[in-house]
């Protein structure tokens, strides 16, 4: 049986099938349009830094034909034979994509599909419809990317600049268009179908279909052109000659400068003359707010001075603030304080969108669209600060022997269930968030540091055995499967490697990887207890396992 894929989901190639010969179809349509279907092979940096391993209709292989572009076939609209043990070690990444060819947007396709095939049975199949895109042209639809293994994702993630906009995703070029030679014609494919049903011409003959005039014979005579129609005239007055280039205007004499108003009471000056400034006062500079005053050193060229010391600001301004009417300094007049201003400084807070099921908006907060993947996310109850779309928030319990195995390891979960299309934020007391995706791996935190998962990731009470400590265990929660988990920390944890001298504080660990062993190591000693007063680091956990696990700690205890 098939197994069902939704946008963001992984796995690995080898949980789907033993094979590496794979099938790869793709179907895709919509009323009036037509689809380009390709498949790029990009390098560790996902660039298509050889253009030999871009598969489409004028490219069908790669050179060694790991990738073989078969077309329509089996109910798909374009097809791939791809052969994972045959790539080259420099391509680390296949991209399947489609664009349309000429005008139109991807929300107007229909249901279709991106499946894999392999020894004549379908493994997976990621199924997608227009409503997941609105005004994209092109797609990337999945990816097989390697990564110590061969591994699959679903991916549904659009441009809106076709295939041009992925050749520049990918670090390729886009040659300008060349006009074809008049009698070449491009030869089709080798398995392709031929072009036309009717044999081509024999060789050397001409490409005109009219006959060839006898040997010897005079040649026709041209056809008689048909009389010029008599021009007819415009009018009758005889034309003046005049020079072709007109007579140059002189340009307009500048407007005089508007006088300035002179400060009240104060006699005008003449009409054209610019206002003198008073005694004391330099020129451009506002006047004083009385004789004999003079604007303390500091105060910007032409802007008003402060309030002497003591005294009042006028009525209605704020101290240190330019006089009403005035825009502040650095800002052009007639232009609102709050224009371009405001909206620079809120640019660094918007909201930011990657095409991901979960996107970290800073380390307080996460976004997670519930629109991609169509699984529900469980999250600790309260912990939605905002939310887009149609969602619906609901009470998820843990039944009566969850909650006896809650209250009893200290594991319990408060959650809801939030369901619908559309985004929700998440959020607590302003905790650091990460989001761990989980690949069929495993990883183990403490319920206190959870805040949102997957619901389709499995997750259980985990015991840690010791001695010294009360009750002889402590407890943590651990997750397995195909998801994500959003762990939160106070502070910015540190990742550190599993060797056999790893030790951390049980109240500073977050997480690790739960394929490490974990021993509870206890300091307590009745000796050390004869004497008053001890370290306070008597509880601490080892860990051990293979490399490539991992423990999380924050800088914090709990």
């Amino acid at each position: 049986m098939a197994r069902e894929f939704q946008r963001g989901h992984k796995a690995k190639i080898s949980d789907l099938t033993a094979g590496t010969d794979l099938y790869v179809g793709v179907q895709i349509a919509a009323p009036g349009l037509t689809f380009d279907i390709s498949c790029f092979g990009l390098d560790a940096d996902e660039r298509l830094s050889d253009d030999r391993y871009f598969v489409f209709f004028n490219q069908p292989k790669s050179p060694e034909e790991s990738i073989q572009l078969l077309g329509a076939q089996s109910g798909d609209t374009e097809s791939f034979r791809v052969t994972l043990d045959r790539i080259p070690a420099n391509i680390q990444k296949l991209s399947f994509t489609a664009t349309i060819d000429g005008a139109g947007q991807m929300s107007q396709v229909g249901p279709g599909h991106l499946r894999i095939v392999a020894g004549g049975e379908e493994v997976a199949r990621y199924a997608f419809t227009g409503a997941e895109f609105s005004t994209e042209r092109a797609v990337m639809l999945g990816d097989f990317y390697l990564k110590d293994v061969w591994r699959f994702a679903a991916v549904g993630q659009g441009f809106d600049g076709g295939l041009e906009a992925l050749l520049r995703n990918f670090g390729g070029e886009v040659a300008e268009e060349e006009p074809a030679a008049p009698q070449q014609q491009a030869a089709a494919p080798g398995f392709a179908p031929p072009p036309q049903a009717v044999a081509p011409p024999a060789f050397g003959a001409p490409a005109a279909p009219a006959p060839a005039p006898a040997f010897g014979a005079p040649p026709a005579p041209p056809a008689p052109a048909p009389p010029a129609p008599p021009v007819q005239p415009v009018h009758a007055q005889p034309t003046m000659v005049a020079p072709l280039a007109p007579a140059p205007v002189p340009p307009p004499a500048p407007a005089p400068p508007t006088p300035t108003p002179p400060p009240y009471g104060q006699p005008a000056a003449p009409y054209g003359q610019p206002q003198q400034p008073q005694y004391g006062q330099v020129p451009g500079q506002a006047p004083a707010p009385y004789p004999g005053h003079t604007p303390p050193p500091g105060t910007p060229y032409g802007q008003p001075a402060p309030a002497p010391y003591g005294q009042p600001a006028p009525y209605g301004q704020q101290p240190g603030m330019p006089a009403q009417g005035m825009a502040p300094q650095g800002v052009p007049q007639g232009m609102p304080a709050t224009g371009a201003g405001l909206a620079a400084a809120l640019a660094p807070y918007k909201e930011t969108a990657t095409g991901a099921r979960w996107t970290p908006q800073n380390q307080q907060l996460m976004r997670v669209d519930l629109a991609m993947g169509g699984a529900p996310v469980l999250a600790r109850q309260g912990s939605m600060v905002m939310y887009q779309g149609k969602v619906d928030f609901g009470y998820k319990g843990a039944g009566f022997a969850g909650r006896i195995v809650g209250n009893a390891t200290g594991q319990e979960m408060q959650l809801m269930r939030c369901t619908g299309r559309g985004q929700v934020f998440l959020a607590e007391n302003g905790a650091h968030l990460h989001p761990i995706e989980l690949q069929g791996d495993g990883i183990c935190v403490s319920a206190e540091n959870v805040l949102a998962f997957d619901e389709s990731l499995q997750y259980e009470v985990r015991r840690i055995e010791g001695h010294g400590i009360p009750g002889g265990a402590l407890f943590t929660m651990q997750f397995q499967g195909s998801g994500t988990v959003v762990v939160k920390t106070h502070g910015v944890p540190v990742v550190l490697p599993v060797t056999p001298t790893t030790f951390a504080d049980c109240n500073a660990v977050v997480a690790w990887s739960s394929a490490s062993q974990v021993v509870l190591s206890s300091q307590v000693r009745l000796r050390r207890n004869a004497y008053p007063g001890h370290s306070g680091e008597t509880v601490n956990l080892q860990f051990r396992g293979a490399p490539g696990n991992f423990i999380v700690v924050q800088p914090y205890e709990v």
